[in-house]
């Protein structure tokens, strides 16, 4: 046999491609060609598979060595084709006898870099080359370094190898790998069936009952928050409290998290698993750090905080491309990345929380008179934050300096993060079992349907859109609010008062 195909595959955005790594044997001079869309990582294998076969007690063919990557229009990247490539040779050269009955090779996935003395190390991408397989009803092996993450989302078998040689006695069942323990415990469901424990409470910020009250309004219905106020008054450490206010993730949405995480930069961390992300960029931050980019068109902050929090910290500081790039997967809730190679789509759906100071030194309208900022230079720092983006945030807050009593106290005022996270829950559960999403996620025509205000609520707000000028995005935008203030309080209609508070809650920056 002068002929072998192994299964694999590639990665390309959110994706897991088949890959049939294809070997051939030939004669003439001796070369190694590995064809089909390669990048420069997987084209350096042919040293690394040359070291492990010998290493391994295997002879490297002498011959023309051909290997194709099909299908060839799909890039390729990474060291996980080492494994499949390997096999190939030692197939296609009669050294590893596969029983044609074996269904070792027609429902099998193979992944993993070698090392030059034949040892399996980690390759990037499992969790979400296992969804895939998953779905195919493909087995799995892959270095034991990964099993585990290959496990959180694989239903069908995956095992666990050390070495090239493990591998290859299992091809021709001299000596079987099991089954990777964590498949039979299934361990990825068990993470999702409590909340984690909440590690930051609301109770230890003093004061600041109406920022906590739009914290809350915001978890209720995934609203995005703006908070403005000076230096130390608490904004971050009602950011950082968001996380612990939201339910936890379901079994799918966790593995949506996970999958996004696998394919960036950084990787996946299996103890962040079934947890909601929060990810908090430096204002230094660039266009692709946030949206996605790069030559390989990975994942941005936005992707990586999707069915989490993004906390932009100094939200004036950051980049105005950066900030005015966030205006469309705000409303739609994914990204699509575009690079003359490779376009991506990745899923966006996170909820924005932003904080900045009222003026350049940051105490505007302190009692003391410490602010010395020109009406000019306050209206020039305002405006690095666009209308069209303010527009798209649906709460907008000032968080005020905290006065030396409410400091001192030592009875904490407010409700506990448990105790808002237990109302945020049963309201959003009304609003899935009445529109299947969230508030903040209603379209027009829902909004007609399920926004219904009584008389005294609906009088009030033609009022207020008629003396604030409200935009139709801005109209949408309370009207969705209001809903939400209203599921806070059990109320099916939506009242004056929720009417008020909502109007209240966007006032800031006006």
């Amino acid at each position: 046999m002068d002929f072998a195909r192994i299964m694999s595959r590639a990665q390309v955005g959110m994706h897991a491609p088949l890959v049939h790594v294809e070997v051939h044997l030939g004669c003439g001079l001796p070369t190694f060609s590995i064809v089909g869309l390669a990048a420069t990582a997987v084209k350096e294998s042919k040293e690394r598979v040359r070291s492990a076969l010998v290493n391994s007690q295997f002879k490297f063919p002498a011959g023309r060595i051909t290997v194709n990557l099909a299908p060839a229009d799909v890039p390729k990247e990474g060291g996980r084709f080492d494994l499949p490539i390997a096999l190939g040779i030692v197939i296609a050269s009669g050294q590893v006898k596969v029983p044609e009955d074996s269904s070792a090779l027609r429902a099998c996935e193979f992944y993993g870099e070698l090392a030059l003395s034949g040892e399996l190390k980690a390759a990037t991408g499992m969790l979400l080359a296992s969804l895939h397989a998953a779905q195919a009803g493909h087995e799995m092996i892959v270095p034991g370094v990964d099993a585990d993450e290959a496990c959180i989302a694989a239903q069908s078998r995956v095992r666990a190898a050390i070495h090239l040689t493990e591998v290859c006695r299992h091809l021709q069942r001299t000596e079987v790998l099991p089954e990777h323990e964590r498949a039979r415990e299934r361990h990825a469901p068990g993470l999702n069936d409590r909340q984690a424990p909440i590690e930051r409470d609301l109770l230890d910020i003093r004061g600041q009952l109406q920022a906590k009250r739009a914290l809350a309004v915001a978890a209720a219905g995934s609203h995005s928050l703006l908070m403005i106020g000076p230096p130390g008054c608490g904004k971050s450490m009602l950011a950082q409290r968001l996380p612990d206010l939201l339910p936890a993730l379901n079994d799918v949405e966790a593995l949506e998290v996970a999958a996004v995480a696998s394919v960036s930069s950084s990787g996946f961390e299996q103890r962040n698993f079934g947890r909601r992300p929060f990810r908090s960029p430096h204002h230094t931050a660039s266009v692709n750090a946030l949206v996605g980019g790069g030559s390989r068109a990975r994942p941005g902050e936005i992707s990586l905080a999707h069915r989490g929090v993004l906390f932009l910290d100094e939200l004036p500081e950051f980049d105005r491309r950066a900030l005015e790039a966030l205006r469309e997967p705000l409303e739609t809730g994914v990204v699509a990345v575009s690079r003359v190679a490779m376009q991506a789509e990745y899923p966006a759906e996170f909820q924005l929380v932003a904080a900045m100071n009222p003026c350049p030194c940051g105490y505007h309208g302190d009692p003391g008179g410490r602010c010395e900022c020109t009406p000019g230079k306050i209206a020039q720092y305002r405006a690095r934050v666009s209308g069209p983006l303010l527009d798209r945030i649906d709460l907008r807050i000032e968080v005020p300096a905290l006065s030396p009593h409410e400091l001192t106290v030592e009875v904490p005022s407010g409700e506990s993060s448990a105790q808002v996270a237990q109302k945020v829950r049963i309201a959003r559960d009304r609003q899935l079992a009445r529109a299947g999403k969230l508030n903040s996620r209603l379209s027009i025509q829902e909004i007609g349907a399920f926004c219904h205000l009584d008389a005294a609520g609906e009088r009030l707000f033609w009022q207020s859109q008629a003396r604030l000028g409200l935009s139709a995005r801005s109209y949408h935008h309370a009207l969705r609010v209001a809903r939400t203030i209203a599921d806070l309080e059990s109320s099916e209609t939506i009242r004056a008062q929720d009417i008020a508070e909502a109007l209240q809650l966007r006032r800031a920056f006006d």
